[in-house]
């Protein structure tokens, strides 16, 4: 794993992880991926409450939430297409930072628009807990907030710019974390890359998350 920030036993910042032209590569590869599935509103369980910010995914399996629940499937729940193949970067970033002998089986795309949010929750919808989740950044600057396994636990802050990667992993798995805001004034999504409009995905000011997830035990296992 690239040099990172341990900043509670398995969870892991690696700032500036993308550089400005990986950042760039990224954001085509996505482009291409949102295409085919188009970024959608997830709604709470029970409730139907819509969230905040829109999502899609990637790769052979993808995280969904609705009235009925969480779940993991192998199609868009709008389109009932297959998810597109999990980006290249994202897979090498995976390959690189993981440490995990399998591939990952999801990537879940959170697209932020300035005024979204992301309460404190666990991933915990996986059978292999033993993998981590890995998280890249690009876009708006994010005020992350991750604390313990309960709720009540005390919890910090951390600002997750563009480029950045995160390990939850180890006895950090199932932190509880979020995201409470955006931070607006912070560079956007091509910094340091040729310059150009941003996709057309992410709004001026929003942010993209992509976690890469093993959510099926590897055969070995």
């Amino acid at each position: 794993m690239p040099a990172g920030i341990a900043l509670v036993p398995g969870l892991v910042h690696v700032p500036g992880y993308l550089d400005g032209a990986a950042q760039a590569r990224l954001a085509a590869e996505l482009a291409v991926a949102l295409a085919a599935a188009p970024p959608y509103t997830p709604r709470m369980p029970r409730t139907d409450r819509p969230f905040s910010v829109r999502m899609s995914n990637c790769g052979p399996l993808g995280w969904v939430s609705d009235r009925a629940g969480y779940r993991y499937q192998p199609h868009h729940p709008v389109t009932a297409a297959p998810w597109p193949a999990i980006p290249p970067v994202a897979l090498a970033a995976w390959e690189a930072l993981s440490g995990y002998r399998a591939p990952p089986e999801a990537c879940l795309v959170n697209l932020y628009e300035p005024g979204a949010r992301m309460g404190l929750h666990q991933d915990r919808d996986e059978d292999a807990r033993d993998a981590p989740v890995v998280s890249l950044s690009l876009g708006a600057t994010a005020l992350f907030r991750y604390g313990g396994p309960q709720r009540s636990d005390p919890t910090r802050s951390l600002r997750l710019r563009a480029g950045d990667a995160l390990v939850i992993g180890g006895p950090a798995r199932l932190i509880h974390h979020g995201v409470d805001r955006l931070v607006a004034e912070v560079p956007d999504l091509l910094q340091g890359a040729a310059p150009g409009p941003l996709p057309d995905f992410l709004p001026p000011g929003g942010r993209c998350n992509l976690t890469l997830r093993r959510v099926t035990r590897p055969p070995d296992a």
